[in-house]
């Protein structure tokens, strides 16, 4: 599932400025990881945004997560 998630995470130079963003849309994954953040809930973010899925948030943390593996591995290093 995790590979399947984060194939809905996408890197374009043209949309976003080149920062991750959810199936090549213009919602950013550090954005909608600020409305996590700030205590929104995933049922929240959807009523919000109507054109997301809930898979699409679960993207979101599952990114943030293997970026944070990434980095933390990187500093023990």
């Amino acid at each position: 599932m995790e590979t399947t998630l984060l194939s809905r995470i996408t890197l374009n130079p043209n949309v976003g400025h080149g920062k991750p963003t959810v199936r090549n849309t213009r919602y950013l994954v550090e954005g909608l990881l600020e409305y996590l953040a700030a205590g929104d809930s995933i049922d929240d973010v959807l009523e919000s945004f109507p054109d997301l899925e809930r898979e699409d948030l679960l993207a979101c943390l599952q990114y943030a997560l293997a970026t944070l593996k990434v980095q933390g591995a990187n500093l023990a290093a």
